[in-house]
């Protein structure tokens, strides 16, 4: 049931991305080209966003004692500023900048069934596979 729910979650939040034009790398790019033809609907969809999202999670929060498909919220805890955390930060920004894709409205796009957006997502897909691989080996322990 929890994959379902997940699925259909995704769904809208997909159609969103699309009915938002934010898997429209143009759109995108614009976004981030601040001295030339910047276009800020980005600005508008994250604070659109952000602006929905925040009053409901502050009540669901304090109303609720628990999600309904899960036993606990699990927010975040690791306030840490690391070299993982920048690193990773990094390299989703040169991504997003080089690409105009992040992972959700590449996924998103796949529904497009450009083939310059599956050999995108096929090689995010493989760097998220490696990374993977790489922390694991780094932190095995001996």
């Amino acid at each position: 049931m929890k994959i379902l729910i997940a699925f259909f979650c995704g769904v809208i939040f997909g159609f969103g991305l699309a009915l938002s034009g934010m898997t429209d790398v143009s759109r995108v790019i614009g976004f981030l080209d601040l001295f030339g033809d910047w276009d800020p609907t980005l600005a508008f969809v994250m604070g659109g966003g952000i602006l929905i999202s925040l009053p409901f999670f502050q009540i669901a929060l304090g109303r609720f004692r628990g999600p309904l498909i899960e036993t606990e919220f699990r927010l975040p805890i690791n306030s840490d500023i690391d070299g993982r955390l920048i690193g990773g930060a990094a390299l989703f920004g040169i991504g997003w900048g080089l690409v105009g894709l992040c992972p959700g409205p590449a996924i998103a796009s796949l529904a497009y069934l450009n083939t310059d957006i599956l050999y995108f997502t096929t090689a995010m897909m493989t760097g998220m596979l490696v990374a993977n691989f790489i922390e694991d080996l780094l932190t095995k322990k001996p």
